[in-house]
């Protein structure tokens, strides 16, 4: 016997449907209804009538096969057969994160794909893949921020079961898995939640529509949604943490912000699980009360994006000053961000004309996420321009060593590590003309704004533009590819092995550096990270305490360090270490 329930508080009826079937609900307290469906077992379809309207798919189904408009299907998560037992997840503090985007990271697009090339990762250094949004979304192809079925894994990815597969296949493997999900809005098209209750309220207006209702009137069973939401990922299908996206949209007032209240969640779960759990949050707000423990006001996530990071860095490299990379560009901003964990923590911002962000210059590195390249900030360029389009190889390789050598956690994008040439555009795949009409348009003139050709923006809707984003699993094996390939392995082995890139005190890291010669120093004890971003070649005068290193890694083989001091070339960058001193 199947126990079906729904939370649907202002209806005056509702009625499950399945297997041919209509079984009227009964109302249960705090707005539930629940009804026993002896017909409604392990992959039977079913759907919700409310007061006559429908049917509508299930708030909280687990699997979609029809996409976002079609029945539920109901899912028995113990008839999978997991291989993990044991499995306990390295600690971020340590990892090296690779995101992915399922759909264009092999030419099947899917779930089980992307376990044929587990072994690539592996033998990379990777210890963490980060999945971008797998819930049920619009279509067959899209980035998954627009997901509207929050519980189910999407059915052109491979469903509930592919996703455990490759969950189970990573583990076994010794990769742990994230997962990106969107609490702070859910997608138009396909969106049915409002049809059973006040899941949004317009109290407060997003750039998306109203916000979710998480402090308004009947906003108790909301907030459980999306906890139990994350439970779920957690739990069914065996993920080592999530990573939430944009939780500066999340307008919240309640004395326990619902982010607060989800670590407190996790952190239960974890108890039960007996398996460590991470919390990673991307905002732009620059507020480390995000992962400052509960005790002293914080709402204890594990970790953050440091989007000063990725922004001074990009800055620096590329030259890029339009947007939010106004407020970087120089030197000084990057070196800010290594020693203080933010450039912009109280300062004035010219890009918001106000002052932003907070110190955070006692939080480890381990709370921060840095990164060079990550879909964002691809996907942001009027074409999908990766690093590898922007940027001359010496470059690529300055930008990977002070990723992977920085106080923070490393992030890579895939493909990055041999310099992917395929970009990756936005792309959507939605089957409402109106609504893809207006993503189009919408997408064609905001680059115009910035003095693109409107004409020469990729189409989000064109099976081309998404075609296009897929990676090409012949380069790594190419010149100049797999020589950018080996330097991302050098660096990660350097990372895995040596004590000094453990250290993640901020005030235990130097930074040397000289604005008009563009040259940088990385100083720790036993170790140096020297970059010359000059287009010219320069002898940098190594401090003291660094006498007694010698080169470890070069970007180029002209590299030489003599009794004058550091010889390197053009936009070139040199690690030196004194003799090898595994980590613990």
């Amino acid at each position: 016997m199947t126990r079906v329930t729904v939370w649907a508080p202002h209806a005056a009826h509702v009625t499950l449907e399945c297997a041919g079937e209509r079984f009227p609900m009964a109302r249960r307290e705090g707005g539930w209804w629940a009804v026993d469906a002896p017909a409604l077992t392990h992959g039977v379809d079913y759907a919700f009538r409310v007061d006559d309207r429908g049917p509508f798919p299930d708030p909280r189904s687990p699997w979609q096969p029809q996409g976002v408009h079609g029945p539920s299907r109901w899912l028995e998560h113990s008839r999978f057969h997991w291989n993990d037992a044991g499995w306990r997840a390295p600690p971020l503090a340590s990892a090296v994160i690779m995101e992915i985007h399922v759909g264009t990271f092999t030419p099947a697009g899917t779930f089980d794909a992307v376990i044929d090339r587990l072994d690539h990762l592996a033998r990379l250094g990777i210890t963490h893949i980060e999945l971008m949004p797998v819930a049920e979304f619009p279509g067959d192809r899209g980035w998954g921020y627009d997901g509207t079925s929050l519980f189910a894994p999407h059915h052109a990815l491979g469903g509930p079961d592919g996703l455990k597969r490759l969950v189970d296949a990573c583990h076994r493997r010794g990769l742990a898995v994230l997962l990106d999900v969107v609490y702070n809005h859910l997608g138009p098209d396909g969106n049915y939640l409002g049809q059973f209750g006040p899941y949004f309220t317009d109290t407060y207006s997003t750039p998306w529509g109203d916000a979710v209702n998480l402090d308004d009137p009947d906003s108790d069973e909301v907030r459980r949604f999306f906890l139990d939401n994350a439970r779920m990922w957690l739990r069914d299908y065996h993920f080592d943490g999530l990573r939430l996206d944009a939780v500066h949209a999340i307008v919240d007032t309640s004395a326990i912000h619902l982010l607060e209240a989800l670590a407190d969640e996790v952190r239960r779960l974890e108890t039960q699980t007996g398996r460590p759990l991470a919390l990673i949050a991307e905002s732009d707000a620059n507020d480390p009360r995000l992962i400052r423990p509960v005790e002293v006001g914080g709402y204890g996530l594990d970790a953050q994006w440091n989007e000063d990071f990725h922004h001074a860095l990009h800055a620096l490299l590329t030259g890029e000053s339009q947007g939010y990379f106004a407020d970087f560009g120089r030197l000084e901003e990057f070196a800010r961000v290594l020693s203080r964990g933010f450039a912009l923590d109280g300062r004035y911002s010219r890009y918001r004309r106000r002052a932003h962000g907070r110190p955070a210059s006692d939080v480890p590195g381990r709370r921060f996420v840095g990164c060079l390249q990550n879909h964002d900030q691809i996907g942001n360029q009027a074409t999908g321009e990766r690093s590898s389009h922007l940027l001359s190889p010496g470059l690529l390789k300055v930008g990977a060593a002070l990723v992977l050598t920085s106080p923070f956690i490393p992030l890579l994008f895939q493909g990055e590590e041999w310099a992917a040439s395929t970009p990756f555009l936005y792309f959507t795949d939605h089957r409402d003309a109106e609504l893809a009409a207006a993503v189009r348009d919408g997408r064609r003139e905001e680059f115009a704004g910035f003095g693109h050709d409107p004409a020469r923006i990729p189409d989000p809707q064109a099976a081309e533009t998404f075609e296009r984003s897929r990676l090409d699993w012949d380069e790594p094996l190419q010149a100049p590819h797999a020589d950018l390939l080996e330097w991302h392995r050098a660096l990660i082995r350097l990372r895995h092995s040596r004590a000094a890139l453990a250290e993640d005190r901020l005030d235990r890291l130097r930074v040397e550096f000289d604005e008009s010669h563009r040259w940088l120093l990385l100083l720790r004890p036993d170790l140096v990270v020297a970059c010359n971003l000059a287009a010219w070649p320069q002898t940098l005068t190594l401090p003291p305490e660094a006498s007694h290193l010698s080169l470890h890694l070069r970007s180029e083989p002209d590299i030489r360090l003599d009794h004058t001091g550091l010889r390197l070339p053009a936009e070139a960058v040199a690690v030196l270490a004194g003799p090898d001193t595994p980590q613990d």
